[in-house]
């Protein structure tokens, strides 16, 4: 696992020339949901940390504005794979944005456009 993380910190330090410029949406907080006992634990927010995104398949409710941290230096974004479903931009280092949930169920894969190997699932519910 230190082998693949050294590997991810390598290919994202080469890759981290990108738009350096924070997401042109500003952060907000997360909403509590209206059934604690039914909503997933990881709702809301996604995490950039050490050129991983945390959790890597967060679910979230149809509609729902997710608060995405960036802790790396790089820039980061949150893409939708197909059908422009959601992009945070570029979000630099130590900043946050939001982005809008799909309003339909499903899952949707999503990566970081300046280091492709960072990937997940948002599972709408």
């Amino acid at each position: 696992m230190a082998l693949g993380a050294a590997s991810v910190l390598l290919l994202a330090t080469a890759c981290a020339g990108g738009d350096n410029e924070p997401a042109t949406t500003s952060p907000s907080p997360t909403s509590s949901p209206t059934s604690p006992s039914t909503a997933p634990a990881d709702t809301g927010s996604i995490t950039m940390e050490n050129f991983a995104f945390s959790p890597a398949n967060p679910e979230v409710r149809p509609g729902e504005k997710i608060t995405v941290v960036n802790k790396d230096s790089a820039a980061h974004t949150v893409t939708a794979t197909e059908d422009d479903a959601f992009d945070t931009g570029s979000i630099a280092g130590g900043k946050s944005g939001t982005f809008t949930a799909p309003p339909k169920a499903g899952e949707y894969a999503f990566v970081c456009t300046f280091h492709p190997n960072m990937t997940g699932t948002l599972i709408v519910r």
